[in-house]
């Protein structure tokens, strides 16, 4: 992933990234810190390509983060939103686990694998029937995770994964990343 001179202004004139240099190679885990509001999410909307930029340029395994790449982008690149609730969108955590990978045209067997598998992972395979509104902060974050990680990404970002988290549920969860 490579990000030179990225800029990123907000429709009311805010700067929200100036100038964001940043470069990590394969199998390097990297952590972006800063206040609220210094743009941490901005940068990882970027990733994605779910923002125009100001200026600047990002490439993700070689492939510049453009409207033409967007596809083949977001294949490579899973994004755990902050919120999860903006993540959860089906009625059941299953359901909502295999949304990724059923959007990638594989066959059911190959589907429950990846969903069974994830849940696994983020330890609620007993949940995978259950509502996502009846799960706890900590728990509906690991369904976002699961979903993310049934799609099989190259890259994982995860924004703000421990935020609002009690000290037992950001434990569980720094363990499961």
């Amino acid at each position: 992933m490579e990000v030179r001179g990225l800029a990123h202004r907000w429709p009311d004139g805010t700067d929200g990234l100036t100038g964001v240099d940043l470069t990590v190679v394969r199998s390097e885990r990297v952590a972006v810190l800063g206040a609220n509001g210094s743009g941490k999410t901005t940068l990882a909307l970027h990733l994605v390509g779910a923002l125009d930029r100001e200026n600047g340029s990002v490439r993700v395994a070689g492939l510049p983060v453009e409207r033409d790449h967007l596809p083949a982008v977001r294949r490579r690149v899973g994004l755990v939103f902050q919120h999860p609730d903006d993540q959860i969108l089906l009625p059941t955590v299953a359901a909502d686990v295999a949304l990724a990978p059923r959007s990638q045209d594989l066959d059911d067997a190959e589907v429950d694998k990846r969903v069974a598998a994830a849940l696994d992972v983020v330890g609620l395979v007993d949940a995978a029937e259950r509502a996502p509104e009846h799960l706890s902060l900590g728990e509906r974050r690991r369904v976002a995770l699961a979903g993310v990680l049934a799609a099989h990404p190259e890259i994982l970002v995860l924004d703000e994964p421990t935020a609002n988290l009690d000290p037992a549920a950001r434990r569980d969860l720094i363990e499961v990343i």
